[in-house]
C-alpha cells in the first residue's frame, strides 16, 4: 500500500485508474525488489509462527516445534499453492514426480520453498486423500526445511500467502476454472502467476508477465495429458522461473525477474480489479438494462404487450413447426444448404432459420442466417430456406435450426423455444 500510494496516490482505486500502468512502469527496480523481499520475509516469519503453533496444538514434540521456528529462508524463491482440494483443481500435479520436486526444492545453489494450504469437502474422499499425500511429502526429513502444509485454510492465511509468495501456482483442469481470483490478488503485491491457461489467466497471460501451463485446449481427465502438464510444470520451474529469480546483477537485483514483476503489477492489476469489474458491469449491463426498461415502459408498456403477443403466438403454434428434407451440395470451398420449413401458425417474421455449427477446437461457433424464399406451392406457411457456409468442416458438422426472433427480445432468456432439424 505504501508503494502504490507513493506512486499512484491514495485514491488510485476510486477513479478510472487511467495512468496507473504508466506510473507503475516507472517504479525503480530497487523499490520493486525491496517490496518483494520485505513481503517474502513477513511471510516466512508468519509461516514459522503458524506452523509452530499448529504443531503445538497437535501435540508435537519440542524438537519439532523448535525446527518449525527455523523453516524457510527469507532469501529463497517462495512458491504458493492454496485452494480447495478437489480433483479438477489437480492440487497434486506438483507431486506427480515427488523425487523431481525434491531435487527442485533442495538445490543448494538455487533453493526453492513451497507453501501449500487448502481444505477438502468432508465428503470428498479423493480430495482428502490428496491432502494426505501432501502431508506425507512435507514430513519427509529432506523436505521439511523446504515445504510446509498449513492447515485450517482461511481468509487470514490466504491474505498472507497472496502478499508474500513470489510465484502463485494454479493447475486446474481446463475448462473447470471458475475465475481464479486468488491469482489476481498476488498482482498488487508483486507476485507472479504460473497458471493453467484457463479462467482469468487465459485472458491475462502473455510471456512478459508470467508463465503458462497447457495449450489452451480441453483434454478431459486424460492421465497422459496430466503427466504431460506435470512435465511442463517441472520444466518451466527448472528452466525459466528459478533461473530468472537467481540470476542477479552486482547489486543483487534479479534483472530477468523484475520485468515480469513490473509488467504484471502495472498492466494486470488495473485490469483484474473490483474497479474494472464494477465499471464494466455498470457500463455494459446495468445502464443498458435501465435504458431497455425505459423503452419497454414507454407508451404504457406497448413494447411489452407486443412481446407478450409474440411469445403467445410462438407457444401456441410451436408444436406444428417442422422441417422438410434437407438438401446439401458441397464443393471444395462451401456447403450449400436448402431445407423446407413449415411454420404452421407462426409468423415468418417471428423466427429466424439458420445453419449452426458448434465451436470446435478453439474456433468460434458458426451461425449463418438462412434466406427465406417464396412460399412452397400448396403449403400453408411453408418456405424453402437456403444458405451457404465455408467448407472448413464436413457438412455433417452443421445443422439447420429455427429460433425465435424479435427486435427487442432477449433470446433465449425471454423465449427459449428452439427446433433442430433431424
Amino acid at each position: 500500500d505504501e508503494l502504490w500510494t507513493k506512486t499512484c496516490g491514495q485514491e488510485r482505486w476510486r477513479g478510472t485508474m487511467e495512468g496507473l500502468t504508466e506510473k507503475m512502469s516507472r517504479v525503480s527496480s530497487n523499490a520493486l525488489w525491496e517490496l518483494r523481499a520485505a513481503n517474502r520475509n513477513e511471510l516466512v516469519e508468519y509461516v514459522r509462527e503458524r506452523l509452530g503453533r499448529e504443531l503445538a496444538i497437535a501435540g508435537g514434540s519440542e524438537a519439532d516445534i523448535a525446527r518449525a521456528r527455523t523453516v524457510f529462508d527469507p532469501n529463497s524463491l517462495t512458491l504458493g499453492f492454496a485452494r480447495r482440494f478437489a480433483t479438477y483443481k489437480r492440487p497434486n500435479l506438483l507431486l506427480h514426480d515427488p523425487e523431481r520436486l525434491v531435487r527442485i526444492l533442495t538445490n543448494r545453489e538455487r533453493p526453492v520453498q513451497l507453501v501449500v494450504a487448502g481444505k477438502a469437502h468432508p465428503q470428498d474422499q479423493p480430495g482428502k486423500a490428496m491432502i494426505q499425500a501432501w502431508i506425507r511429502f512435507v514430513r519427509r526429513p529432506d523436505v521439511r526445511p523446504h515445504a510446509v502444509f498449513l492447515s485450517d485454510y482461511d481468509l487470514q492465511l490466504a491474505e498472507r500467502l497472496v502478499q508474500g509468495v513470489d510465484v502463485w501456482i494454479n493447475t486446474p483442469r481446463r475448462p473447470w476454472e471458475a475465475s481464479g481470483t486468488s491469482g489476481m490478488k498476488v498482482l498488487v503485491n508483486g507476485g507472479i502467476n504460473l497458471s493453467e491457461l484457463d479462467g482469468w489467466w487465459a485472458e491475462a497471460y502473455s510471456p512478459e508477465m508470467g508463465w503458462a501451463l497447457g495449450d489452451g485446449k480441453e483434454h478431459d481427465d486424460d492421465p497422459a495429458w496430466d503427466a504431460a502438464e506435470a512435465e511442463q510444470l517441472y520444466k518451466t520451474l527448472e528452466e525459466q522461473v528459478i533461473p530468472a529469480f537467481y540470476k542477479r546483477d552486482r547489486s543483487g537485483i534479479p534483472f530477468d525477474w523484475i520485468p515480469h514483476m513490473r509488467d504484471s503489477m502495472a498492466r494486470l492489476t488495473p485490469l483484474f480489479s473490483a474497479n474494472r469489474a464494477m465499471r464494466e458491469y455498470t457500463e455494459n449491463y446495468y445502464l443498458p438494462a435501465a435504458n431497455a426498461y425505459r423503452e419497454r415502459e414507454r407508451d404504457r408498456g406497448a413494447i411489452g404487450a407486443a412481446l407478450l403477443k409474440w411469445n403467445r403466438n410462438l407457444s401456441g403454434h410451436w408444436e406444428g413447426v417442422h422441417f422438410g428434407q434437407i438438401s446439401v451440395e458441397s464443393t471444395n470451398d462451401r456447403h450449400a444448404f436448402e431445407v423446407p420449413v413449415y411454420l404452421d401458425g407462426v409468423d415468418p417474421e417471428a423466427v429466424r432459420v439458420e445453419v449452426y455449427g458448434a465451436a470446435l477446437d478453439g474456433e468460434a461457433e458458426v451461425r449463418q442466417e438462412m434466406t427465406r424464399g417464396t412460399p412452397l406451392v400448396g403449403s400453408i406457411k411453408g418456405y424453402l430456406y437456403s444458405a451457404t457456409v465455408p467448407a472448413t468442416r464436413p457438412a455433417s458438422y452443421f445443422t439447420p435450426r429455427v429460433i425465435p426472433y424479435h427486435a427487442v427480445a432477449q433470446v433465449p432468456l425471454e423465449e427459449s423455444h428452439i427446433l433442430w432439424s433431424r
